[in-house]
């Protein structure tokens, strides 16, 4: 049985595309559009907990995010 588990995805436009983020575990990823860069960081993540040990998973991943905005 799968396990679902909410993260944070910060996506920031880049260039011609977007970057996304997932800072609870430090996992980027990137895109052309919006959806395009969710969809590749969700994959990203995925991939992450498909072939991570879970020591490492452990180590990596930040119980608490805070997001400041600076103007």
């Amino acid at each position: 049985m799968k396990q679902f588990r909410q993260f944070t995805a910060i996506i920031e436009r880049e260039d011609d595309g977007y970057v996304s983020l997932c800072p609870e575990l430090d996992i980027a990823s990137q895109g052309d559009t919006v959806e395009q860069a969710r969809a590749n960081l969700t994959e990203a993540l995925e991939l992450f907990f498909e072939t991570a040990a879970p020591s490492e998973v452990t180590a990596r991943l930040h119980s608490e995010i805070f997001i400041a905005i600076d103007y």
